[in-house]
């Protein structure tokens, strides 16, 4: 029932809202924006209290969200100005950009301001109204974004909060008529049933929906000969095991050419028991805890695979002396590059450590995977870097850098293949998945 009367209002507020001017829209995500920077450490505490994150991470999701409502807000005012077509004697051409109806957003526990901001911002801007769902272990910030949003101006019913288990709502709203577009951040395997139920044409349906999916990674680091180890082992920490390894984005396979290979290893192990772990709330922590119980199973379960697969370099145990979901920060050495550890999407904690003897072999093992989200190189090699980046197949890649923390409009992400639409979340493209192009000639 709760679902319908969110699909009512949703469907009920369309109208109006899609007539809104592209400037009055916009204005109410910069309003928000606005409330958001005043409030950012209430936000960044809800979500070390809720998402277990330490106060970098809290702070760097709480930034990213008011990063995508000022984004979006601009790159709507540029949607709605007039686009340039080839003139015609006699008519007068115009496109216009309209919105889509009514949609569905699934936003996931990791980032569950920046990414929730994200979607809903970008769905609304553009004159759509959505249902959103957050994820069940962070449903009070995805509330308290929405209740910013209302105290910015956005008028009742444009975006319907609707927490909730997905097995329960999740397909009847993905397979409502009603439903125009479904916006998802999460699993390949819940992202490619939501593609296939929402392809199914429904009685009544009047359109193909669309779907714009942001799925898994298993992103790989490849550190070559000549480069700067010191730079390549922090990184690799750092995109490993930020935010206990919770990102789509995080590095879970290092791929060193042999010469460096032992020393890149040694360095990585050692950064890697330095780092503090513990309550994330306390502000020398560097190292939180797995978001729920099954998420560090699920991490266990991988680490006892690990152990037929490579060689544990360090951590493998859970924490229960820590009170929470702990599990230590943990590297594999000589991972099969075959095997599941080197292969499947973990989501947590975990680095495979795999040795090439060549560049075109580093690359060639990062590329045996279905995903492709981020990866990174360093090397000072001018043409093995030209090599990576015609053949490293990812949709953001990283040279002499960690492959995390992309930045709203400076790398807009998203990935290809197994790890979605490439939907380029904070780039210029990313409003047009929300609308659509209408052409009117008029002749004189």
């Amino acid at each position: 029932r709760e679902a319908d009367l969110a699909l009512d209002a949703a469907e009920s507020a369309f109208g109006p809202w899609s007539r809104f001017p592209a400037e009055a829209r916009a204005r109410i995500l910069f309003r928000a924006a606005a409330i958001l920077r005043r409030r950012k450490f209430e936000f960044s505490a809800w979500l070390t209290f809720e998402a277990g994150k330490n106060w970098p991470e809290a702070d760097a999701d709480t930034a990213e969200a008011i990063d995508f409502l000022e984004f979006y807000g601009r790159e709507a005012l540029r949607l709605s100005e007039p686009r340039p077509l080839t003139p015609y004697p006699g008519e007068e051409n115009n496109l216009y950009y309209i919105p889509l109806g009514v949609g569905v957003v699934h936003s996931p526990f990791n980032f569950p301001l920046a990414i929730m901001a994200g979607m809903v911002a970008a769905s609304v801007v553009t004159g759509n109204t959505v249902v959103v769902k957050p994820s069940v272990q962070t449903p009070v910030v995805a509330a308290k974004f929405l209740e910013i949003m209302a105290e910015a101006g956005l008028p009742d019913g444009v975006a319907n909060y609707l927490p909730g288990d997905p097995a329960v709502i999740g397909d009847y709203l993905t397979t409502d008529p009603r439903v125009r577009f479904i916006n998802f951040t999460g699993s390949a395997a819940v992202g490619t049933r939501l593609w296939e139920m929402a392809a199914r044409r429904q009685p009544g349906q009047r359109w193909l929906r669309r779907v714009v999916a942001e799925m898994g990674g298993k992103d790989a680091i490849i550190v070559d000969t000549g480069s700067d180890l010191d730079a390549a082992a922090t990184g690799i920490v750092a995109s490993a095991f930020g935010y206990s390894g919770q990102k789509c984005s995080a590095c879970s396979r290092a791929i060193v050419l042999a010469p460096v290979y032992n020393a890149v290893l040694e360095k990585t192990v050692n950064l890697t028991r330095e780092l503090k772990i513990g309550d994330p709330a306390l502000p020398e922590t560097q190292f939180g805890p797995m978001i729920s119980s099954p998420a560090l199973e699920r991490v266990l379960g991988y680490i006892e695979i690990g152990q037929g697969e490579g060689r544990l370099a360090t951590g493998g145990r859970r924490l229960p002396e820590l009170d929470g979901y702990f599990v230590e920060p943990t590297i594999f050495d000589g991972a099969d590059p075959n095997g599941r550890l080197a292969r499947e999407e973990i989501f947590g904690p975990v680095v495979a450590f795999t040795q090439a003897r060549s560049f075109d072999e580093a690359l060639d093992l990062a590329n045996r995977s279905d995903y492709g989200l981020t990866g990174g190189v360093y090397s000072n090699n001018r043409a093995h870097l030209e090599l990576a980046r015609r053949e490293f197949a990812v949709g953001n890649l990283y040279f002499n850098r960690k492959c995390t923390g992309a930045l709203v409009g400076v790398q807009p992400f998203g990935g290809l293949n197994m790890s979605g639409t490439d939907s380029k979340a904070g780039g210029q493209d990313y409003l047009l998945q929300f609308t659509q192009a209408k052409v009117v000639a008029e002749r004189f």
